[in-house]
């Protein structure tokens, strides 16, 4: 594993003078008005949940990846629930209570109840990786957990509760190391079908360990073999079947971490891009039929400017510049630069990172969740990276970096530059923790964007979006029919004055965790939508006109024909 307006570096008087009147334009008399905060409120949540990874000290490769979350809502209440994963315990650690992943109803007012044990989905194997989907078109979200060990899937029952239905279904996956996970539709019949990341092919018996200047620290993955990932068809009667060699995904092994299913050359189909860690990123160009071609060195996303592989860990995917692309945002190792890719059209992409600014104190480093959000409702979308190193004894073999970290946020101007806001965005940027999994979705239906942060051997971190502004939002949910039930690869289109934007939904995303199945739009100064598309997969299209902003609105397919 390897807006609002910011004076630069050596502003002057004139820079000064510009800031005057940029504020006299937009009233900041407010100095909260003047950038993104966030408070820390963990501990008014009622969270209890604490992460482990197993460890024994013997420093096996599979405690430095876990672990993802997801964040959605499970019993269709309107609010966002919060599932953790959690690590199991390895050889030669011995627990009292093993450990469990964990479901936190979502009870308003920033109050969380632990539902784990009469939900029934506190797995107990070692957690990687999760995605959110309703595979079997009932109306009720169901959960997919990638583990280190078999893997698990449960139905929701609509009821508050889940079953475990991993046989029937057949996605066990075997017992192999798992990374990121995503619901998608490879071939726009309407289910959901399910890509599983595997990482590494660790055993017990091929552990190993290294040492740094005297002192023992964890191997990479180059002194394993990687291994093809797995996809499964959703054959629409509960049973998925194992096409991992018929797509043409079992050609390409890897070493995968973080994944999002996303069309990324425009022509209609869900493609795939999967993280690799110390390779060159795979991207899977989906043919339309659910057959994939691998042109990850063609497209540009396989490796950095300098044409490296990075250490990939998680995969953001979002249009920063709003020309109407989905762009790619990764993080990576310590001294790799988290890396923005700008989409170039056609299904090319190019490293637009410094220029950007987008990796701005991310090469100290190591930097694993990451998010494409707006999180001051102006209309672009910001940064948001989770760091922590690997090793926690780190300080003894290298001074220029830490195993508790800050997180990092860098604020969008307008499409052209990131500016690093971190050390004036509030107490819950001052956080050190060994971050891994971040997920993003506005958790008190207030309008703006909250944070989530799974830590590794910590408590999470959750992160209120404080921001004060005159911005307006819009935020949508899918309900698909034809097309899978939550609309996922469905892309929406936004116009609102001069603004222009475009989202897609996604299942699975960032570093192994699930979030975002509610679109959220900032608007600006904009009181309303003139106008919004629904392009569903299948190739229908709802449009509305005329929009309110400031509200939540639901889209059902068909209802709004274009």
């Amino acid at each position: 594993m390897r807006g609002a307006w910011h004076p630069g570096p050596g502003s002057g008087h004139g820079a000064f003078e510009g800031m005057v009147v940029f504020c006299l334009v937009l009233s900041c008399g407010n100095p909260s008005a003047w950038g993104i905060r966030f408070d820390d409120v963990t501990g008014e949540t009622g969270i209890s949940f604490v992460h482990t990874d197993g460890s024994s000290g013997q420093r096996y490769i599979v405690e430095t990846i876990s672990a993802g979350l997801a964040l959605f809502d499970f019993d269709n209440d309107g609010d966002i629930d919060i599932y953790f994963l959690n690590g199991a315990a390895l050889r030669g650690t011995v627990t009292e209570v093993a450990p469990r992943n964990a479901l936190y109803r979502n009870e308003g007012g920033w109050r969380f109840t632990d539902v784990t044990e009469q939900a029934g989905v506190g797995d107990r194997g070692f957690g990687v990786g999760v995605a959110i989907g309703d595979y079997n078109q009932d109306g009720h979200r169901d959960i997919y957990v990638n583990n280190y060990g078999p893997n698990v899937l449960y139905r929701n029952n609509g009821d508050g509760t889940f079953t475990d239905v991993t046989q029937e279904a057949g996605v066990a996956n075997g017992h192999r190391v798992g990374a990121g996970a995503s619901f998608l539709d490879i071939d726009n019949d309407g289910d959901l079908d399910l890509y599983v990341v595997n990482y590494v092919d660790f055993t017990y018996e091929n552990h190993q360990v290294t040492r740094f200047n005297g002192f023992p620290a964890y191997v990479g993955p180059m002194n394993y073999n990687g291994t093809p990932d797995t996809l499964y068809r959703n054959n629409g009667d509960g049973t998925f079947t194992d096409i991992s060699v018929l797509s043409g995904i079992a050609a390409h092994p890897g070493t995968g971490m973080g994944i999002v299913c996303a069309d990324f050359d425009e022509d209609g189909d869900t493609d795939i891009f999967v993280g690799n860690d110390v390779a060159g990123n795979s991207i899977f160009q989906n043919d339309g039929r659910g057959v994939f071609e691998e042109v990850g060195l063609v497209s540009g996303l396989a490796y950095d400017l300098t044409g490296r592989a990075q250490g990939t860990m998680g995969v953001a995917c979002g249009d920063f510049n709003n020309d109407g692309r989905l762009d790619f945002y990764v993080t990576s190792y310590q001294r790799d630069l988290a890396t923005l890719y700008a989409n170039g059209g056609g299904g090319i992409f190019q490293d637009v990172t410094r220029s950007t600014g987008a990796g701005d104190q991310t090469f100290a480093q190591v930097t694993w969740g990451n998010g494409m959000v707006d999180f001051d409702n102006d209309g672009d979308l910001d940064l948001f990276v989770a760091c922590g190193h690997l090793h926690d004894n780190v300080a003894l073999f290298d001074r220029t970096t830490s195993y508790r970290a800050r997180n990092i946020l860098l604020e969008n101007e307008r499409g052209q530059r990131f500016i690093n806001v971190s050390d004036r965005a509030g107490s819950g940027l001052q956080v050190r923790r060994s971050s891994r999994g971040a997920a993003f979705d506005d958790l008190d239906n207030d309008g703006d964007i909250d944070v989530v942060i799974l830590n590794s051997r910590s408590a999470p971190t959750l992160l209120r979006n404080v921001t004060e502004n005159q911005n307006h939002w819009i935020q949508v949910r899918l309900r698909g029919k034809a097309a899978n039930r939550d609309g996922i690869g469905a892309r929406v289109k936004v116009w609102a004055g001069d603004l222009f934007q475009v989202a897609e939904v996604h299942s699975g995303r960032g570093y192994q965790s699930h979030f975002g199945l509610r679109l959220h739009f900032g608007l600006g100064p904009h009181t309303e939508v003139d106008r919004l598309e629904v392009h569903w997969l299948g190739g229908t299209v709802d449009r509305i006109e005329n929009l309110p902003a400031d509200e939540e609105i639901e889209i059902s397919q068909g209802s709004h024909p274009k």
